[in-house]
């Protein structure tokens, strides 16, 4: 296999794995999982999932928390989505990358580093920061010709 076979595979790997993550964590905020408390359930539904969201942000009030709540599972779905048909993919790894360590930020703050250490966070954001460099960069025609007199 060449160089380059086992680099679009490699990134096709983690445009999956990254999309997976994000997806199932949306499904089981929804219950797609089971309900709380069901085997490997985190939250199993909306209400859950917001008391956690609750506990990482602390400081802001009941309706910022819904709201950073809804915000993060729109996110999450729009990333994962877009990760797996490649819809502009070195934005989004970039966007993907910046949300993971928002994340496992606000989880090492609020509850120490076991949490995101143990969810593999900090290697999500890594992994997806990795995908971001080794995609190309796209030039535009309006931008060639600069730089150049």
């Amino acid at each position: 296999m060449r160089r380059n076979q086992v680099l679009n595979l490699a990134c096709w790997l983690l445009r999956v794995a990254l999309a997976d993550a994000f997806l199932s964590a949306v499904a089981d905020r929804f219950g797609l999982w089971g309900p709380a408390g069901s085997p490997g359930v985190s939250w199993g539904n909306l209400t859950r999932f917001n008391a956690y969201v609750a506990k990482l942000i602390w400081f802001l009030p009941p309706a910022g928390v819904i709201t950073v709540g809804l915000l993060a599972t729109a996110a999450e779905t729009l990333l994962g989505l877009a990760l797996l048909i490649g819809w502009q993919l070195r934005s989004v790894a970039l966007l993907s990358a910046i949300l993971l360590f928002s994340f496992a930020t606000a989880m090492l703050v609020a509850l120490g580093p076991k949490a995101p250490l143990d969810y593999s966070v900090f290697t999500a954001a890594g992994a997806a920061f990795l995908l971001f460099a080794l995609q190309p960069v796209k030039s535009t025609p309006e931008l060639d010709g600069m730089g150049s007199s």
